[in-house]
């Protein structure tokens, strides 16, 4: 069984940056694709940041391009989503989410096994 644990979120204000973190356990981290979800209020759930299982290729939502960066050490079994310059925006609750031998695509659908979600706040 594939546990997702995220931890790292909490209240920022804006300009301010926090990293997220999703240790993954019951399989190894190289074998799965990688991303980060948020859904703010009201509002669907959108990906922010996806990573291909190789590593070798990374996207981003354009709202969030330059400013997070999606990362993973497969030593420690954790993927980050380094996010910065934070705007009210981003508030929203944040989940990791794995696929095995994933592409890493943007659709929800396209991944297996989801975090419990984590708050990251940012005030103006």
């Amino acid at each position: 069984q594939v546990r997702l644990v995220e931890s790292g979120g909490g209240l920022v204000q804006a300009g301010g940056s926090l990293r997220l973190s999703c240790v993954v356990s019951g399989r190894p981290l190289s074998s799965y694709a990688m991303a980060w979800f948020r859904q703010a209020s009201g509002k669907e759930r959108e990906c922010v940041a996806a990573m291909s299982w190789s590593g070798d290729s990374t996207h981003y939502l354009d709202s969030v391009e330059g400013r997070f960066t999606i990362s993973r050490d497969s030593d420690k079994n954790t993927t980050y989503l380094q996010m910065n310059n934070l705007q009210p925006e981003d508030t929203a609750l944040y989940y990791c989410a794995a696929a095995a031998w994933g592409i890493g695509t943007f659709d929800r659908q396209g991944y297996d096994y989801w975090g419990q979600g984590i708050q990251v706040i940012v005030s103006s």
